[in-house]
């Protein structure tokens, strides 16, 4: 049976269904609205697999291109992998519907989202959101919900929900907020230099504009009256075994949690665990005993952990590396320390360690991409890579993973705000963060070194940002707010709240927390105590660069800008390109031609440049009145002669025009391509140039 909910927000309507699509998914929705259908199913295993030890989750957010009427493009003319803007989605999917199944459901489960239709006028990953929670909460997996996002828009100092292509161009910021009725799961956005406070106003209004997709939901269940969950076995650990293991590991795990150094904590964490198998387990003589007891101590082991961090920071106000709740690790900076890099920064902050670099290209090096909203260009480009070494394992290297893109785009999202306008500053820019050592936050810390990149490169930004991670640990009403956390308080914690911005705002910020949400009071204390971090860390950056160097490095192209007549355009391209690849050919340069006349030149010889805008400066010139010019006759009339004064240009030097004395026949006097000065006496409107030969001869 068919069974439809309708609710709307901020003037759209949307629509769930369930029972026609899909049907052999544990669950499975069509979500619509307008033009826009998302179809979303869930599916999870019956049963875990053997000694599964973590939540096998997975996301799929699957773009067709036949939802837009197009076909794609490449060879084989069918969907490819996931593009990035798809990994996005499917992030923004998962990460507030991760937390809201049972701890202990180990079963692998998995969630796909289908675009079947869109026009680009609603943002379809807040529909696929809101479709993965319906899917699961009128399903019998076992989830906490429901769950729903939305997007937040600022247009005029109003906020709007869920916000059009065009009203998201005139906005100062761009927020998703996740979250259930109780509080906030999940924020991830961008802005242009806005206060906390306003931060905090636009999370208070995206989580009221959920309540009507929160309660269709609870409609949508009621009506197909799917309000069982399946049962799940659950692994318990033998009580006397557990008492004893926890009595011999805590003292050595509360001795590992006192080591600053982050090697040094692991091996001491090691130790522990080593220590309990070989006084709980050696003697075992049952194998398969054994290997249950030995997998089970590492359990343990995590959740004495667990306790003890949490416990040391909630009743003695102290972390595992011996900080208070807001001191952030010490910093330091270096720049230009690559030579050929058009630009490079290196930002330690405690044991993470970012190198980043800059590189100015033209527009030959932006990236083109094919979207279902259309195909554009990219002409800020942030790269992040997180190789194996930068936490002491051995890993595979290969394509960037979903982590990397997530990362990659948080830290662009930062800086994007503060790059120069392209009208004035045209290259494409290209950062890159190498990820060197990792113990909290290589993305805050990406933003850091990425600023201190752009400075030595010589790009006048619009202002200094730094990045800084949040974390929270909260027990009934105990509640301590982190600052700059480490990998293991993002780890033990409930919260990872990451806020980059200037001194003057915020211009990205993301949020995941692990527990059922989180309240407005929270957000503003992480909020407040996030930009005192924030400013602490840009203080210690400008000490060693604080505006942009002077000139750009020596390996970068330079660009020259000029600006001819847009009907010039044609004549400076030529037939079939003919013209101005003549010019880079005789020059080496490299040419942007605009639609609306502006030309960029770039070249890393300046006089290649002055040569290649001569060359175009002489395709637009236009006659001047009064000005001699050494011309081409071109053709011979009985009434005169046709002379070509610049490229493309003629102008007629009648018989009159040709000598003082009276001249019987042109061709006694001038020949077909012989050089000749002549003055342009006359244009008129029509364009037409009258020349003389004999004004210049008298």
């Amino acid at each position: 049976m068919v069974t439809t909910v309708t609710t709307s927000v901020a003037g759209h309507q949307i629509k769930i269904e369930t029972g026609r699509l899909a049907k052999q998914a544990d669950g499975s929705v069509l979500v619509t609205s307008g033009n826009n259908m998302v179809l979303v199913t869930a599916v999870s295993a019956k049963e875990a697999k053997p000694d599964q030890g973590f939540f096998p989750l997975s996301v799929e957010y699957i773009e067709k291109f036949y939802s837009i009427g197009k076909i794609p493009g490449g060879y084989f003319k069918r969907e490819g992998k996931p593009s990035n803007e798809s990994v996005l989605s499917a992030r923004m999917i998962d990460r507030p519907i991760r937390p809201l199944f049972p701890e202990t459901y180990l079963n692998d489960t998995q969630v796909v989202a289908t675009v079947l239709s869109t026009d680009g006028a609603f943002p379809m990953d807040v529909l696929a959101s809101l479709g993965a929670s319906a899917a699961l909460h009128i399903s019998n997996i076992p989830f906490f919900g429901p769950t729903a996002s939305c997007q937040v828009a600022r247009v005029d100092g109003q906020f709007i929900a869920n916000p059009t292509p065009e009203q998201k161009a005139k906005s100062d910021m761009e927020i998703i907020v996740s979250g259930t009725k109780n509080g906030l799961l999940m924020v991830e956005g961008e802005a242009n230099f806005v206060s906390e406070t306003d931060i905090l106003a636009a999370l208070k209004f995206g989580h009221q504009s959920l309540m009507p997709l929160l309660q269709i939901q609870e409609e949508l269940r009621e009506k197909t009256g799917s309000t069982a969950k399946r049962t799940f076995k659950t692994a318990v650990i033998d009580a006397d075994f557990k008492k004893t293991a926890e009595e011999l590991i805590k003292p050595l795990i509360e001795k590992a949690m006192s080591m600053k150094i982050k090697q040094e904590r692991y091996a001491g964490f090691d130790t522990a665990k080593s220590t309990a198998k070989e006084k709980l387990t050696s003697t075992m003589t049952d194998d398969k005993l054994k290997s249950q007891r030995e997998k089970e101590l590492s359990k343990i082991v995590e959740e004495v952990k667990y306790n003890v961090a949490r416990a040391m920071i909630l009743d003695k106000g102290t972390r595992i590396d011996g900080r208070d709740l807001k001191t952030v690790r010490a910093i330091a900076n270096e720049v230009g320390i690559l030579p050929r890099a058009h630009g490079s920064g290196l930002f330690q902050r405690g044991e993470t360690q970012c190198l980043a670099t800059v590189t100015l290209g033209t527009a030959d090096d932006e990236q083109n991409i094919e979207s279902l909203n259309g195909a554009y260009k990219k002409k800020f480009l942030l790269h992040y890579n997180f190789p194996p070494f930068s936490v002491g394992e051995v890993g595979r290297f290969g394509g960037q993973g979903r982590r990397e893109i997530g990362h990659g785009m948080l830290a662009e999202r930062a800086l994007k705000a503060i790059l120069p306008d392209h009208a004035t500053f045209p290259y494409t820019i290209r950062i890159v963060s190498e990820v060197l050592e990792s113990n909290g936050s290589s993305s805050m810390g990406s933003v850091c070194a990425g600023i201190l990149a752009l400075l030595d490169a010589g790009v006048k930004i619009k202002g200094n940002v730094a990045g800084i991670a949040m974390g929270l640990i909260k027990e009934g009403d105990r509640v301590a707010v982190l600052s700059d956390i480490l990998g293991d308080e993002d780890h033990l914690g409930d919260m990872d709240f990451k806020v980059a911005g200037t001194a003057q705002g915020v211009t990205a910020l993301q949020m995941d927390i692990k527990i059922d949400s989180v309240s407005f009071a929270v957000m503003e204390t992480a909020l407040n105590q996030a930009k005192e971090g924030r400013l602490h860390i840009l203080a210690e950056m400008e000490k060693v660069i604080k505006v942009a160097r002077g000139q750009l490095s020596e390996f970068a192209p330079r660009i020259e800008t000029i600006q001819i007549k847009v009907d010039k355009i044609r004549e400076v391209i030529g037939s079939g390109g003919k013209v101005i690849r003549g010019i880079t050919e005789q020059t080496g340069v490299k040419i942007e031609i605009k639609d609306d006349g502006t030309i960029n030149i770039a070249s890393s010889d300046p006089l290649a440049t002055k040569k290649a805008i001569a060359m175009i400066e002489a395709i637009c010139a236009e006659a001047e009145v009064g000005k001699t010019y050494q011309g081409k006759v071109m053709k011979i009339a009985e009434f005169g002669a046709f002379v070509e004064i610049l490229p493309n240009t003629q102008g007629l030097l009648h018989i009159s025009e040709i000598a003082n004395e009276r001249v019987r026949q042109v061709t006694d006097v001038l020949k077909e391509g012989e050089m000749i000065d002549v003055k342009v006496l006359e244009v008129d409107r029509a364009g037409r140039i009258k020349l003389s030969r004999k004004a210049l001869l008298q």
